[in-house]
């Protein structure tokens, strides 16, 4: 059975590119065919993508590709088309909702799409770069438009969609027209706690990719007004960091982009994870803090509703605002959360229950 593995890009390292990395542990001679590779932006995980054999489009050799992810949106369509996998029996594709993978040419090979969403900037959700400018607004709406008939069209050249949750799933129905098997994605769970004292530290902790549709923003403005420690840890993402430092207070620290298990240490030792994610796919982040014995506070909007039980493993919060980021905290330190209940409710999103998943569906699908 040859097996082809495709992703949108690979520049960031996110819950896309986590999955990236468990289907390329599951089936390690697959190529991985994407659009353009930038591992010098990977930071600590540079080293998981040396190892895999990675076949870029046309796209790698155009000069400063790194700043042209946002227009590259336009001509991946072409660098899609030119990939020509028709000599492998299976397809799985890694769709971040970046670009248009689907477009392969799959010949009579199955082509399974792993969905993280269908692209948030074509269907109204927000997303990291805000656009201000009314006449950039208006060609934008043109362009979209178009963008989403290339969008469809892709869809029709998947055989099986695979949702990363029932939040997608929905999107799937609403935007393509077709039902979806749901497999949350792979989330490490430590066999032992990294908790390095009996008792949690003085601090909360919120981070990951620091984008605008993070809301990490909002979280800085609740913690400037209560005067709480708050750490964040995440790569920068379309120069967002600049701004979220220039309004965060002294008792907020930025630890940058760290390896995983110094995010693990983070987590373990944080009195409650805090998410403020407008309409999150799934929200990776959450379930390793509850892996690591972490409440979550969250934002209760898109996949998070999936992953955190209310009183159980963290306290959600119904408006997205500094109030009611503070409001929830209040609450959660007013209740008692076990650690036991949130690393059991983590391990339902286990890689060994993606893995499972995963290989069961490709040998039914091969058949």
């Amino acid at each position: 059975m040859k097996i082809a593995l495709v992703h949108d890009y690979i520049k960031e390292y996110g819950g896309a590119e986590r999955v990236l990395e468990e289907l390329h542990r599951l089936f390690p001679e697959a190529p991985i065919y994407t659009s353009i590779y930038a591992p010098e932006y990977l930071g600590p995980h540079m080293w998981v993508f040396r190892q895999m054999r990675i076949k870029t489009s046309f796209l790698q050799w155009i000069p400063y590709k790194e700043k042209l992810i946002s227009i590259f949106r336009l001509i991946s369509p072409v660098a899609f088309l030119s990939f020509n996998l028709s000599k492998f029996d299976i397809i799985i594709v890694s769709q971040t909702g970046a670009y248009f993978p689907n477009l392969v040419r799959k010949g009579s090979a199955k082509l399974i799409c792993y969905i993280h969403t269908p692209p948030r900037y074509l269907y109204g959700y927000m997303t990291a770069r805000e656009v201000k400018n009314g006449f950039v607004k208006f060609l934008s709406a043109i362009v979209f438009h178009f963008l989403r008939m290339v969008d469809f069209k892709a869809s029709e050249n998947v055989d099986y969609f695979i949702a990363n949750s029932q939040e997608v799933r929905s999107r799937i129905q609403k935007f393509y027209r077709k039902d979806a098997e749901i497999i949350y994605p792979p989330v490490d769970i430590p066999s032992q706690l990294l908790t390095a004292k009996s008792q949690k530290q003085s601090y909360y902790l919120a981070g990951g990719r620091l984008a605008r549709a993070k809301g990490i923003d909002i979280i800085i403005e609740a913690f400037n007004r209560s005067g709480k420690k708050l750490k964040i840890f995440g790569k920068e993402f379309a120069g967002f960091d600049e701004e979220l430092k220039s309004i965060a207070g002294k008792n907020i620290e930025f630890m940058g982009e760290v390896t995983d298990i110094e995010r693990q240490e983070l987590m373990a030792n944080a009195k409650a994870y805090v998410f403020a994610s407008f309409d999150e796919d799934f929200g990776i982040t959450p379930v390793e803090a509850i892996a690591a014995g972490t409440p979550v506070i969250a934002y209760r909007s898109g996949g998070v509703r999936e992953t955190v039980v209310d009183g159980k493993t963290g306290i959600f919060f119904d408006e997205n605002t500094p109030e009611a980021i503070n409001a929830a905290i209040e609450q959660f330190e007013k209740t008692k959360i076990s650690l036991a209940a949130c690393r059991k409710q983590a391990q339902k999103f286990s890689s060994e229950v993606f893995d499972k998943k995963i290989v069961e569906l490709v040998r039914s699908k091969i058949k």
